[in-house]
């Protein structure tokens, strides 16, 4: 990629606008309680999704949303280049036998809770370097496959300290293509398109691994809010911008925790971010009345929020640049069973509203 293109130490100005052509999100019962649930494509009240297991609820999910954002686009599965997705279980397993299925060259990724992040970053490269004209972006979690991978079978009846946050059942897509999506009314069920506005990405920021030693795996918050700190600070820095150039900054899932953590971070920076900054993990639950602890987590929480609430309020106008920054813990139960820190990363998209003939 030509200089003139990058940003500083670590960021990519796209020189044309990548369009987010359509976007999707699935959830389940407890997702569909909270107070975004009149935004989600889809709540399925059987956390199961119709299958035998967590993990072929998890698959089931994710390749129905993948299904239902490649057909808000008015595409098939045979009109997309790529396709890059992940998940929180081992190899990747709820894309590999799930979304990977309906036959499209297949990334696997794993960024933990950033993954979101990290695909539609590789997608609009892929775009803009011209190596397809429609990419699908994937990902998703589900709260009873994350407790059984990373911590303590549910039947185990452990108590979860306040520092926890709930791992979404929820799974959210996004095509992105080069050219607008067709023009539609404002309808979820239709392209990502408000008269004539839509939403793209016009840059990104790729994290680095933080690892500020923590080693406590039920408080995410703590060991994500560094890496969110460093990959902000380094997108300010960058494009020359200050909190202010955006409408909002959303973290993928900090919680009550990690927000806080994140703001004092940046505030040794000199960076205020409080009247600009939201969490998609405080954003999907109620804690008042939803006993989230510190708020909602996974792979699926920045996704379903990013696809359901963020997208259209861009493509209507009603926010003119955002900065999404899914933070993802990068551990395993290999490394916590060997008394391994909890090292953290975050990946930052930034996410315009264009008017489009």
């Amino acid at each position: 990629m030509s200089k003139k293109h990058t940003r500083g130490a670590a960021s990519i100005a796209f020189q044309e606008p990548v369009y987010i052509q359509s976007s999707a999100s699935i959830v389940s019962k407890k997702e569909g309680e909270g107070p975004l649930r009149d935004s989600f494509d889809m709540i399925c009240e059987d956390p199961m999704f119709g299958t035998k297991t967590w993990e072929a609820a998890e698959s089931t999910m994710q390749k129905e949303a993948a299904t239902l954002a490649i057909g808000k686009a008015g595409l098939k599965p045979k009109d997309i280049r790529m396709l890059f997705a992940g998940d929180l279980l081992a190899q990747t397993i709820a894309s590999s036998f799930g979304i990977a299925e309906m036959g499209i060259p297949f990334y696997g990724l794993y960024g933990a809770c950033s993954t979101m992040g990290e695909s539609l970053s590789l997608g609009a490269m892929a775009i803009a370097a011209g190596y397809g004209e429609h990419i699908l972006c994937a990902t998703s979690s589900h709260f009873a496959s994350a407790e059984k991978e990373f911590r303590f079978p549910l039947g185990y009846g452990n108590q979860r300290p306040f520092s926890a946050t709930w791992t979404v059942t929820g799974s959210g897509a996004c095509v992105l293509g080069s050219c607008p999506p067709p023009k539609s009314i404002s309808d979820k069920k239709l392209p990502l398109r408000v008269g004539n506005g839509c939403a793209v990405i016009t840059g990104i920021t790729t994290g680095k691994i933080m690892d500020y030693g923590l080693k406590d795996s039920l408080n995410m918050g703590g060991c994500m809010a560094p890496a969110a700190c460093d990959t902000i600070y380094q997108n300010l820095t960058d494009f020359a911008r200050s909190p202010s150039d955006y409408d909002y900054i959303f973290t993928g899932d900090l919680g009550v925790v990690g927000q806080k953590i994140l703001i004092d971070l940046l505030a040794d920076k000199g960076i205020d971010i409080r009247n600009v900054h939201d969490d998609c993990g405080l954003l999907i639950f109620d804690n008042e009345t939803q006993d989230t602890h510190a708020g909602g987590s996974g792979c699926g929480c920045s996704a379903t929020v990013l696809a359901s609430h963020i997208l259209p309020k861009i493509a209507a106008g009603e926010w003119k640049r955002i900065l999404f920054v899914p933070t993802g813990a990068l551990l395993s139960k290999v490394s916590f069973n060997e008394g391994e820190s909890v090292p953290g990363i975050a990946h930052a998209v930034v996410i315009e509203h264009v008017e489009a003939e």
